[in-house]
């Protein structure tokens, strides 16, 4: 699933602090590791500066393997390098769409001392474009030197709304979870209101007393399932069910368990909440403190649910 990752840098620190985490999965995954910097032109007077720049790159992950990996993890991987002209964005999508990357991972804030390029609106503008599973890891607050602890991606917290969309997230997290023996946790959350748009206006209604404890059985036994299909691939997991707003809640609850992941689908709706993931992944993007896994949902999946929904 993960075969080759694909690692987006500026020339900046704080883009390389998704090198550990590349290198971890790379690790962990047997993966390839290719490093991506877009300069201006082909004609780049700074080309050789470019190389050169990733090739210390290179050399640093294979350091960090030493300091941080014992000897049963500390595994050769093959890492390469390749540098594009263009727009940042556009090469990076283009270019994980032909070489049939597994998995992006980039760093979101940083900007480069040598083209002065944001990190942040690529990594906004990936997300929108990419077809390939995107790992996000925020530079906010973060400290390149902490990144290579063992903890790094020890908990994952897996966001889910009861559609077939969301759970697009889960064969990723099943790999992810059974290689790295991470702990899992599934969330869901049920917002306590509702909103009903009549011809005077949207209207907000609150449920009764029974009708939550009725949404949160159904929700408890769609989670056991889950939990169920994820323990025969040898992944132990738990659940919660929260009452709030799915972003904040997100946000808060990935904050007090110190997730090191955050892993949920785009464009999924819940059937019982009725919150869009593809606009709380973008919120949890830019308000959250922990890094994300997105996942695109296929065209199929999206098909089959409008099908469904339209029954």
């Amino acid at each position: 699933m993960y075969e080759k990752i694909l690692v987006p840098l500026d020339g900046s620190e704080l883009a390389q602090i998704a090198l550990p985490y590349a290198d971890k999965l790379a690790r962990v995954l047997g993966s390839q590791i290719t490093l991506i910097y877009v300069s201006e032109s082909a004609d780049d007077r700074y080309h050789h500066m470019h190389q050169f720049y990733l090739q210390q790159m290179v050399e640093n992950v294979k350091q960090n393997s030493e300091r941080h990996f014992d000897n049963q993890e500390r595994k050769t991987i093959k890492i390469d390098s390749v540098i594009l002209a263009g727009d940042p964005a556009e090469e990076i999508v283009k270019y994980a769409g032909q070489e049939d990357i597994g998995l992006i991972v980039m760093s979101t804030h940083g900007r480069s001392g040598i083209r002065r390029w944001a990190m942040g609106s690529v990594a906004d503008k990936v997300m929108r474009a990419t077809k390939q599973p995107l790992a996000i890891v925020r530079a906010k607050g973060a400290r390149p030197d902490m990144l290579g602890e063992r903890s790094i991606l020890s908990k994952i917290l897996v966001t889910l709304d009861g559609s077939k969309e969301g759970e697009a997230v889960i064969p990723h997290v099943e790999e992810l979870a059974s290689k790295l023996q991470a702990e899992v946790i599934l969330l869901q959350v049920i917002a306590p209101d509702y909103h009903i748009y009549a011809s005077g206006g949207p209207e907000y209604g609150v449920y009764a007393e029974q009708q939550m404890e009725s949404m949160k059985k159904f929700v408890r036994d769609y989670l056991d399932e889950i939990i169920a299909r994820l323990e025969q691939r040898e992944v132990i997991a738990k659940a919660e069910i929260i009452l709030g707003t799915a972003a904040e809640t997100i946000i808060n609850f990935a904050d007090q368990i110190n997730a090191s992941l955050v892993a949920m689908t785009t464009h999924g709706r819940s059937g019982v909440s009725r919150w869009a993931i593809g606009s709380v992944a973008e919120r949890v993007l830019r308000a959250g403190n922990t890094p994300l896994l997105l996942v695109r949902t296929s065209e199929t999946i999206t098909g089959q649910y409008q099908e469904s929904s339209l029954a």
